[in-house]
């Protein structure tokens, strides 16, 4: 199991449209990925969930990993998060 805290960067916070494209990045892995942000802790391949987050710009969140392809999955959310 991996933990990774990152700093939301993408310009419109995390709305509906980047949420979809994160639940969609998060779908490509086998590994189970959860986010969480203060008190909440939600599945990120679940639209509903992440919807409940509402995060924004400039919000920490805490992913975490665990399964095979976990590494893998991490980084391609932080690369997400930051880049977008």
């Amino acid at each position: 199991m991996i933990k990774k805290t990152v700093v939301v960067e993408l310009s419109s916070g995390l709305e509906a449209r980047p949420i979809a494209m994160l639940v969609q990045v998060a779908s490509q892995y086998e590994s189970k990925i959860y986010v969480e942000s203060d008190s909440k802790r939600v599945n990120a391949k679940s639209i509903m969930g992440m919807m409940t987050l509402g995060l924004a710009t400039g919000e920490e969140l805490v992913i975490t990993a665990d399964g095979s392809d976990e590494q893998q999955a991490i980084s391609d959310i932080e690369k997400y998060l930051r880049n977008n």
